[in-house]
């Protein structure tokens, strides 16, 4: 069961992960979590999405259970499977069923990517049921009120093969993120790389520039994290030109004519 992190009680007493209001969100999380509603993320890669459920995990003292979707990901990677342990053959519970059967959160980071029989499991868990069928140990659980189910996806990717479908959708409370205004994106920014925060200015208007290009050359625009990883390398002494070509320019895109378009808009920038 690759690909899945948790968040135990001990992590708790720690600082909260470093998140950035923008709106409503971490209200309508908090109601979403009291009234044990399931909650839907929308937005493009690197916005925060990820940050924000830490965050709002930590701040309701519940353990995070966050699962990377992938092609391969199966129903049984999230509920659990028999496996051989010292001779004996002994279930083991899936991230999902630990987080019903412990009350905490279970974060499914684009979870268009897991197949087919991933949504079939997460039906059951999604209306006023709350149930998760175990049908390998003939368990039927019950979710308790501290359990919450999170999910996310990045709309700008979708395709035909590779969507929710309504009748999924329909389940869920949903909220759309997006990448911050400028002054939050710099406050981001500068705090997360230790860069001045008018250094930050320059590197978020330049974020603007390059976002206006998505849909045309790009398949999607600068994240919030590239400009801190770009941030990050400035603060640490590398020249701006090439900590922007390792972060803003060859993850974007291999296209070359795209490349140096890119590296034109960065120089009229920092000159």
């Amino acid at each position: 069961m690759s690909h899945i992190a948790t968040a135990s009680a001990q992590d708790f007493e720690q600082e909260l992960p470093y998140y950035e209001p923008v709106g409503n969100e971490c209200a309508l999380f908090e109601q979403a979590y009291q009234q044990r509603l399931p909650l839907l993320l929308k937005g493009p890669t690197g916005c925060g999405k990820t940050r924000f459920v830490s965050h709002m995990a930590a701040k309701l003292g519940r353990p995070l259970f966050t699962v990377s979707c992938h092609d391969d990901l199966t129903a049984a990677d999230l509920t659990g499977r028999y496996l051989l342990q010292g001779g004996e053959t002994r279930w083991v519970d899936g991230p999902l069923t630990r987080a019903v059967r412990e009350g905490g959160i279970c974060y499914l980071d684009e979870v268009v990517e897991a197949r087919k029989d991933v949504t079939v499991v997460l039906h059951p868990l999604t209306d006023d049921r709350r149930l998760l069928p175990l049908e390998r140990t003939g368990e039927l659980l019950e979710a308790p009120d501290d359990f919450m189910l999170v999910v996310s996806y990045n709309p700008g990717y979708q395709h035909i093969l590779k969507s929710l479908k309504p009748s999924t959708r329909q389940r869920f409370v949903a909220m759309s993120f997006d990448f911050p205004p400028p002054k939050v994106e710099c406050e981001i920014v500068a705090r997360e790389s230790g860069l001045a925060y008018d250094r930050c200015a320059a590197l978020v208007n330049l974020a603007a520039s390059l976002r206006a290009m998505k849909g045309q050359d790009l398949e999607e625009g600068v994240s919030t994290r590239l400009l801190v990883y770009c941030a990050t390398l400035i603060n640490a002494g590398m020249p701006i030109l090439d900590a922007a070509c390792a972060t803003l320019v060859e993850p974007l895109s291999d296209d070359q004519d795209v490349q140096q378009g890119l590296l034109e808009a960065i120089k009229a920038t920092f000159g």
